[in-house]
C-alpha cells in the first residue's frame, strides 16, 4: 500500500523505540508507505512529581494521542497495553496487539547495591515506586520496606536512587529490553511473588474505528496468542473497575499444547491487594483461549466474591 501514515507517539525514549519499532516493520511490509512520528505531550508526561494514583484521571498517557486521531492530526497511536484505559473512546478501536516482551517486574538496585532475591534487600530499605500495584505486593512480601514514589524516565530514576539514598525501584523488564538495557536487572520477580500490570510487555496499537486502510495495514503486526490473553487481562480489570488507582494485576497467557479435544486453554491468573499488602486475594481460572472476556469476567466475580470486593472499597475510599 501506498500513502502516508501518521502515527501519534509519547516523547520519551521509550515511547519514541516503541513508536520506530512499529514504523520500521510497517515499512518493510510495505515499502511504497510513507510514516511519519508526530510527538504529542500527555497528562502523565507533564505532571511528573505527582504519584499517578493521586492525580486521579483514566488515560493519562492516552488522551492526547487519541484526540489528535478523532481530529485528523494522526492515523495511528502507539501505547504501552499497560497503559491504556479498558474503555476505549467512541470512534476509535484497538487494532492491534503486538507480541509480548518479558512481561514480568524486575528490581533495579542503586549502583552500589546488587541483589539476587528479595531477601537480600536489609531491613527497612528504601525502595522507589509509583505504582499501587507494586506497592500492595511488595509489602505482601515485605512489610518492613519503606516505600517511597518515584516517577520519571529510566535515567532519572536511577538518578534519583542515588540523591535519595533508595536501594532500589522496580520496573517492567520489557521496558528494560526495548531500551537495550536489560542488564540493569538484579533480579526478577517470579508470578507468585508479583503478577505484572494487565497489558505489560505489549503493544496497543489504536486507530479510528471503521478506518479499514489502517487495519489492514498493521493486521500483520497482531500476535493472536497475545491478544487473547490482554484481551482476558482487560476483561478482568474492566469488571474490577480497575485502573492505576487500585492495586490489581493481572496475566494471562495460552497453553503451549491444546486440551484433549484440541481447544487452546487460557490460564488467567489475578491480584487484588490493600494498599499496605495485609490484604490480598489471589486467583487464576483457565478456560477456553477463544473466550477471553468470559474468562476474565468469571475470575473477577470469584475474586470479588472471596473479599476482593472490600479491599477495593477500602482502597476507593482512602483515594
Amino acid at each position: 500500500m501506498s500513502g502516508v501514515l501518521r502515527i501519534g507517539s509519547r516523547g520519551s525514549k521509550l515511547a519514541l523505540i516503541q513508536s520506530e519499532w512499529v514504523r520500521d516493520r510497517l515499512v518493510r511490509l510495505h515499502p511504497d508507505l510513507r510514516i511519519e512520528i508526530a510527538v504529542i505531550q500527555t497528562k502523565g508526561d507533564r505532571l511528573q512529581d505527582a504519584p499517578l494514583a493521586k492525580i486521579g484521571d483514566k488515560g493519562l498517557f492516552t488522551k492526547e494521542l487519541e484526540a489528535a486521531m478523532l481530529d485528523g492530526r494522526t492515523d495511528l497511536a502507539v501505547h504501552s497495553a499497560k497503559d491504556m484505559p479498558t474503555e476505549v473512546p467512541e470512534g476509535l478501536a484497538i487494532v492491534a496487539f503486538t507480541a509480548r516482551e518479558d512481561v514480568r517486574d524486575v528490581f533495579v538496585g542503586a549502583a552500589s547495591f546488587a541483589p539476587r532475591t528479595l531477601d537480600d534487600l536489609p531491613r527497612g530499605a528504601t525502595v522507589g515506586t509509583s505504582s499501587l500495584r507494586r506497592r500492595s505486593q511488595l509489602l505482601a512480601l515485605r512489610p518492613d520496606l519503606d516505600l517511597v514514589d518515584i516517577r520519571g524516565n529510566v535515567q532519572t530514576r536511577l538518578r534519583k536512587l542515588e540523591e535519595q539514598d533508595m536501594a532500589g525501584t522496580i520496573l517492567a523488564a520489557a521496558g528494560l529490553a526495548r531500551l537495550g538495557q536489560p542488564e540493569l536487572a538484579s533480579f526478577a520477580f517470579a508470578f507468585r511473588q508479583m503478577l505484572p500490570a494487565v497489558g505489560q510487555g505489549s503493544l496497543a496499537l489504536e486507530a479510528r474505528a471503521g478506518d479499514g486502510r489502517i487495519a489492514a495495514l498493521v493486521a500483520p503486526l497482531i500476535h493472536e496468542r497475545t491478544a487473547l490473553a490482554v484481551r482476558a487481562e482487560r476483561s478482568l480489570m474492566r469488571a474490577l473497575q480497575g485502573g492505576c488507582q487500585v492495586p490489581v494485576a493481572g496475566f494471562a497467557e495460552v497453553s503451549e499444547l491444546p486440551d484433549e479435544l484440541g481447544v487452546d486453554r487460557l490460564l488467567l491468573r489475578a491480584f487484588v491487594g490493600s494498599l499496605d499488602g495485609t490484604k490480598t486475594v489471589r486467583g487464576e481460572l483457565a478456560g477456553p483461549a477463544q473466550a477471553p472476556e468470559g474468562l476474565g469476567i468469571a475470575l473477577a466475580e470469584d475474586l470479588l466474591a472471596r473479599g476482593a470486593d472490600a479491599i477495593l472499597a477500602e482502597v476507593r475510599g482512602a483515594a
